[in-house]
């Protein structure tokens, strides 16, 4: 939620694919698919904040897993949403604080690290990219959601499609993503970063695309 723009460019969004790609279009799905060697691909777009908690309160959604947002608070018809979380199978929430009105409904509960211990890259409203640097090291046992997500994905036996060690090997990934099979039919573009280093990530300068 924090990083809007950053979040829209990796596919966080209910409605669209990684690299500003469309859900709706057979050929950049045909193009997610190939690159990551994904067998099965969604068949539509997915259920958006509001629909979301309105199939949690009808059963049809049964496992949730919330990051970086407090909806409790943030959703509107609060009563709606604390009746669909109280009667979900499975809510995990990852968050930064001990306690808040989401968390009181979770099952699990995963600490995760704040912005002064994130490390990664965010983009603004302009396309920016700017590399975050944390100044803090995590504390206690908490982990960053790249972290929290690359160890379930591993307990559910796709650990080496997982096996990052640090965001550098991640943002590569994603930018060889955004210029496979592009040949300029696609603003976003970041192939020319595909082939950095680790300690080139480290130094990145912000920079705006299209380049």
């Amino acid at each position: 939620q924090p990083n809007a723009m950053g979040g829209r460019e990796v596919g966080g969004l209910a409605n669209m694919l990684a690299a500003h790609m469309d859900l709706e279009n057979p050929e950049h799905i045909s193009t997610v698919k190939t690159y990551w060697n994904a067998p099965v691909m969604p068949k539509g777009q997915g259920l958006k904040a509001v629909e979301l908690f309105n199939a949690i309160e009808e059963g049809k959604v049964k496992f949730v897993w919330i990051m970086g947002t407090n909806p409790v608070v943030s959703m509107p018809n609060r009563g709606q949403v604390e009746r669909a979380l109280s009667t979900c199978d499975m809510v995990v929430v990852s968050d930064i604080v001990e306690s808040n009105d989401t968390l009181n409904y979770a099952h699990v509960a995963l600490p995760a690290t704040g912005w002064s211990e994130k490390d990664g890259t965010v983009t603004n409203s302009e396309r920016r990219i700017s590399r975050q640097r944390g100044i803090l090291p995590p504390p206690g046992s908490a982990k960053h959601d790249w972290q929290i997500m690359c160890e379930v994905a591993g307990k559910m036996g796709f650990g080496e499609a997982f096996s990052f060690t640090h965001p550098s090997q991640i943002f590569v990934e994603y930018a060889g993503l955004t210029g496979y099979q592009n040949d300029g039919k696609r603003q976003l573009d970041l192939s020319p970063l595909q082939a950095l280093s680790e300690a080139q990530y480290n130094g990145l300068s912000p920079l705006q695309w299209p380049f």
